[in-house]
């Protein structure tokens, strides 16, 4: 059967030529081999009432910004002449951007991640990358992902802790369409539950749901857990109705030049509906799910053109999402034992272009929170005169932050994950 070149038919749902292409590019034999299981709601209410997370255990949350977001707009140098020279009207100056000290301050899109800042919960790794750094969109997400710089990696490193830890797939969740390789290994590869998965029954069906998820002064523990398990998947379903809706209409394959607003900053992978994904997670994590690391993302941070307002707008809904899933976490036991680290697979070039935009770059910002976290900033502020070949110079290899969250939140001996790397990154965590 012949497909139309942009798009890719499999036996779960269709997937675009762009991220098939992203996908088979960068983990290649090893994730397409083992494939992704798509599970089903059911599936985690079981789970969570047969096995549920462990008190003690930590939960990883990986925020993904696919297309390279630009990091010198999002940690802002507004005290440096240079940052100001270079940016033209694509810089902020120090009235516009949310003060961090040191002369820095965060995009103005990014309220609510400064209040964490302010409360140090937050801790800002500057100048994250790595040697020799590539500046292809899938060849540098391929590194990030897999956490090999020097030579191309079958598995993704979360996948290599995957295999080593566990026989169930369960144990890592994708809610992206196609699951990412950062979560793929040579013998396991993560749970896929994509946003599309979920859905309640119209009509009287649907109503007699509802009824069910009712509370009844009457019902004993399980009657109440039951509809407590309802309740939640009304809740879930509702939230994810518009992102549901939204993605039905939409062409993921689209060219990148639309002119409307939402279009701006093409993708090079990753999805919308940030919020909706980090609600799902919050739900799962409540329940009791026994996952132990969620990977979500959004997409847009390829920013070649009218880069200020569209950058903006993504971190906005970045800030909101991330503000409203650490609401959710405040309010639950387990909130508690979940780390949150949020990346992008380069940053942009210190000079603006002339579309007011800016292209592919080396080193960035990368964030965590949760618990634990050291609030504060972390690595060297990259000098915008010492360039490599006129890109920032990476000052924190990626791969120490790994090397720390695989100890301090998964409890794994991050050498045999990292192939031999195991410095961790000083002061991340408490």
């Amino acid at each position: 059967m012949n497909h139309p070149p942009e798009q890719l038919s499999t036996s779960v749902s269709p997937v675009t030529r762009r991220r098939f292409l992203a996908f088979s590019g960068v983990a290649g034999a090893g994730a397409l081999a083992v494939g992704a299981s798509q599970i089903r709601w059911g599936d985690l209410v079981q789970a969570a009432a047969t096995s549920p997370l462990v008190p003690e255990a930590g939960v990883l949350v990986v925020i993904t910004l696919y297309g390279g977001n630009d990091g010198l707009n999002t940690v802002v140098p507004t005290g440096d002449p240079v940052y100001q020279q270079a940016r033209a009207e694509l810089a902020y100056r120090p009235e516009d951007v949310l003060d961090l000290g040191q002369g820095l301050g965060f995009n103005p899109g990014l309220t609510s991640l400064h209040g964490l800042w302010r409360d140090q919960g937050l801790a800002i790794v500057r100048g994250v990358g790595y040697p020799k750094a590539d500046r292809s969109h899938f060849r540098s997400m391929a590194i990030w992902q897999t956490a090999a710089p020097d030579t191309p990696a079958r598995s993704g490193w979360l996948g290599r802790w995957l295999d080593a830890t566990t026989t169930d797939p369960l144990q890592a969740v994708s809610l992206d369409s196609v699951t990412p390789p950062l979560l793929a290994g040579e013998k396991l590869a993560a749970a896929s539950f994509p946003l599309s998965g979920l859905a309640l029954p119209k009509g009287g069906l649907g109503t007699a749901i509802e009824r069910l998820a009712r509370p009844d002064p009457g019902d004993d523990h399980w009657l109440t857990q039951a509809a407590k398990q309802y309740a939640d998947l009304g809740a879930a379903s509702k939230t994810l109705g518009p992102a549901r809706q939204q993605a039905a209409g939409q062409d993921d394959d689209q060219p990148e030049d639309r002119d409307d607003e939402s279009a701006k900053g093409g993708s090079a992978g990753g999805q919308s509906q940030l919020a909706a994904q980090l609600d799902l997670v919050a739900t799962m994590i409540d329940m009791g799910v026994p996952t132990r690391v969620y990977s979500v993302s959004l997409g847009g941070f390829d920013t070649h053109s009218d880069e200020r307002g569209t950058q903006e707008r993504l971190l906005g809904e970045l800030d909101a999402a991330v503000a409203k899933f650490r609401a959710r976490l405040q309010g639950s036991e387990r909130g508690r034992q979940v780390v949150t680290m949020i990346y992008s697979e380069f940053g942009r070039r210190v000079v603006a272009n002339a579309s007011d935009g800016t292209d592919h770059g080396t080193a960035g910002p990368v964030f965590l929170f949760g618990d634990g976290i050291h609030g504060g900033f972390l690595g060297e502020e990259p000098s915008l005169t010492d360039l490599d070949d006129g890109d920032l110079r990476a000052g924190v290899d990626f791969r120490s932050i790994y090397a720390s969250v695989l100890d301090r939140v998964l409890g794994a001996e991050p050498e045999p994950l990292l192939a031999g790397y195991g410095t961790r990154l000083d002061g991340l965590f408490d």
